[in-house]
């Protein structure tokens, strides 16, 4: 993540053919195709079809979600060029956002001016990352020089204003690859290419979206929902079994509670310790932070343990960080012209949430037994929207109506009701790693019983519940109008899928030993 401020994917140069399309000018909304190409495929016929539709953002294979064993002296290397990966892609997002005239009148122009540069870069970079890996002692997984190719995704949501396809649970219909993402709010294309700066998309005032979205990369319309459209379903359940309750009526039923504010300070970088350490921006949009107050891309784990905290209990010197959400009401914040907000298409006003419920839960199962210290999981993935749901973990809704939960749009609450993000996290560990290479195999979900499989121990599950007080978004004939939404990679348009949340352990041993005794215990403390 950068400052703190009051902010991934060898060799296949020849092989890697990239699926060409163009990009149409339809309706004053540009949409993109997501290029993938794996060696020796055509896809000529597919990209007929895709020149004659919108195209939506630049897709290309998660490769740190690949490297799931990486030597650690090799890992700031590789973090570092997973980073540079995902720069790569911003900035060929850009330029697919800047040239549409040259893409109407050039149906090659995607392929030979946007995907295969970024295709080349690709090669580049993978083959360091081999290199770093192989320097380490490592070996490098099987098949990476196949996840230099790219491609494009069309985007459904530009007229589905407000339908809400599946919305409960696990339900968008679309396949755990990330590369058919067939119901999951591909919205958030067309840059109606008015005004100028990092804003030349917006098309007016930011007030009447127009479908574009503030900053001309989402969210559209068919991102949002009226919560009296969803059917009660049971409150937060994450998707697909990524986020479900890790507590019950049996087990270890006790709770600790962890008041750390709603972040008045105003502590927010564009950085990202867990997954690009170094590097500055890495995360490219901007996080709220509460609790630790030295969180940044450069800060070691012995600065997070005598860093300052923002939580009652001076015990609790954890880091806890999301997404901010903006409203993108035609004002902008701060970092309007820097890097992880208005240079990275993260525009509108920062809304601080009113409520931040921080709570530890036991296990329906048994005991848990303590986190280790430094230990780091991120729940969700903020790539979600092109990766698919292997690691998505959202819930969204609205207060007085939490039995209805959403996944994939963001709900528009009615007068006196406010906008709900929940996220449950992994509460499985493996019982020796306080990370690994991909961030994600040393913890795991819960099963739908509570227990943990592959051997791994029972941990306190942390349940973060935010809410916003948010106008609520008004679309008119197909028009959006003051939406609201979360930070996000440029390519991934601020879909409501790819929310996602981060936690950093520097509880102290004596106040992790209170939390682990209240859960089992049976206690309510704080």
């Amino acid at each position: 993540m950068g400052r703190n401020t009051r902010k991934r994917r060898s060799p296949l140069a020849v092989r890697a053919i990239a699926a060409s399309a163009a990009l149409a000018v339809a309706g004053g909304g540009l949409v993109w195709a997501n290029f993938y190409a794996s060696a020796g495929e055509s896809k000529s016929g597919q990209n007929s079809t895709l020149a004659s539709a919108q195209v939506a953002t630049i897709d290309c294979p998660d490769v740190g979600q690949q490297l799931t064993n990486v030597p650690e002296r090799a890992r700031k290397g590789v973090a570092k060029e997973l980073a540079l990966l995902d720069q790569q892609i911003t900035e060929a997002y850009k330029r697919l956002a800047d040239t549409r005239q040259a893409q109407a009148g050039d149906a090659g122009f995607v392929n030979n001016a946007i995907i295969s540069p970024l295709q080349s870069k690709r090669v580049a970079t993978l083959d360091r990352i081999g290199i770093n890996i192989r320097n380490a002692g490592g070996q490098v997984p099987q098949g990476m020089d196949q996840l230099a190719g790219c491609k494009g995704v069309a985007d459904p949501n530009q007229t589905n204003a407000g339908e809400g396809q599946d919305q409960g649970g696990d339900g968008q219909d679309q396949n755990q690859d990330g590369q058919n993402q067939d119901g999951q709010d591909q919205g958030g294309d067309g840059q109606n290419q008015g005004g100028d700066g990092q804003d030349q998309n917006q098309g007016g005032d930011g007030q009447n979206q127009g479908g574009d979205g503030q900053g001309g990369n989402g969210p559209v319309a068919g991102d949002f929902i009226d919560i009296n459209q969803v059917q009660p379903n049971g409150g937060p359940k994450g998707v697909g079994g990524n986020g479900l309750a890790a507590n019950g009526d049996g087990g270890s039923t006790g709770t600790f509670t962890t008041n750390c504010g709603t972040n008045e300070n105003e502590l927010r970088n564009s950085d990202n310790v867990i997954v690009a350490p170094g590097v500055s921006n890495g995360a490219q949009h901007q996080h709220d932070y509460v609790g630790n107050q030295s969180n940044n891309a450069f800060a070691s784990d012995q600065d997070l343990a005598n860093a300052q905290t923002t939580c009652q209990n001076q015990g609790d010197k954890s880091s806890y960080f999301w997404p901010v959400i903006r409203l993108q009401d035609g004002t902008n914040d701060i970092d309007a012209n820097a890097p992880g907000g208005g240079q990275d298409g993260n525009v509108g006003k920062i809304v601080e949430p009113s409520q931040a419920e921080l709570k530890f839960v036991g296990n329906k199962q048994g005991d848990v037994v303590a986190m280790p210290t430094a230990l780091r999981i991120i729940t969700g993935d903020a790539k979600s929207f092109v990766n698919g749901l292997n690691n998505a973990n959202t819930n969204w809704s609205c207060t007085g109506f939490e039995d209805r939960v959403v996944t994939d749009k963001y709900p528009i609450c009615p007068q006196g009701s406010s906008v709900v993000r929940t996220s449950f996290f992994q509460s499985c560990w493996d019982g020796q790693n306080i990370d690994s290479a991909n961030h994600r195999t040393h913890v795991d979900f819960v099963e739908q019983d509570g227990s943990c499989s592959n051997g791994f121990q029972a941990i306190p599950q942390l349940q973060v519940r935010l809410v916003y007080d948010i106008p609520a978004p008004s679309i008119q004939n197909g028009q959006l109008q003051n939406a609201y939404a979360i930070d996000s990679f440029p390519d991934q348009l601020h879909k409501a899928i790819t929310d996602h949340n981060d936690f950093i352990n520097f509880f102290d041993e004596n106040t992790m030993n209170q939390v682990v005794d209240c859960i089992n215990s049976g206690q309510d403390c704080q």
